[in-house]
């Protein structure tokens, strides 16, 4: 297995970047467009984990990508967060809450992994 050379070829944060895009895309249209707070906001949230993990590749120690990695595991759970706020006043649906919701908790669990995966190499 190959070493990882370039922070666009890590899973986490191709799966980060698929968020970021649906982020996007469901906050362009309808009311949620129009609510300039919640949609600055977990557009925010969702291009913080793409970036952390970015960042936290660039900075070259593994004791700074695994913080970085904790800050963009968290801004997952802020973008789940304020996808309840979005289903809760009506600006999504349930179906596209679920989608969102599994593509956040699964970028999450792949963050988690590597996090993992850091954490045993820096010991």
């Amino acid at each position: 297995m190959s070493k990882i050379q370039k922070f666009e070829d890590l899973v986490a944060w191709q799966k980060a970047r698929e968020l970021t895009q649906a982020i996007y895309a469901v906050t362009n249209i309808g009311a949620f467009s129009k609510d300039y707070s919640l949609r600055d906001q977990i557009r925010r949230a969702s291009v913080s984990i793409m970036s952390n993990i970015a960042e936290g590749f660039g900075r070259g120690s593994m004791n700074e990508f695994h913080q970085f990695l904790v800050v963009s595991r968290a801004s997952c759970a802020e973008v789940q967060s304020q996808l309840y706020v979005a289903l809760d006043v009506g600006y999504i649906d349930q179906t596209t809450f679920k989608k969102l919701s599994d593509n956040a908790n699964e970028t999450a669990r792949v963050i988690s992994a590597l996090r993992t995966s850091v954490d045993k190499q820096r010991k």
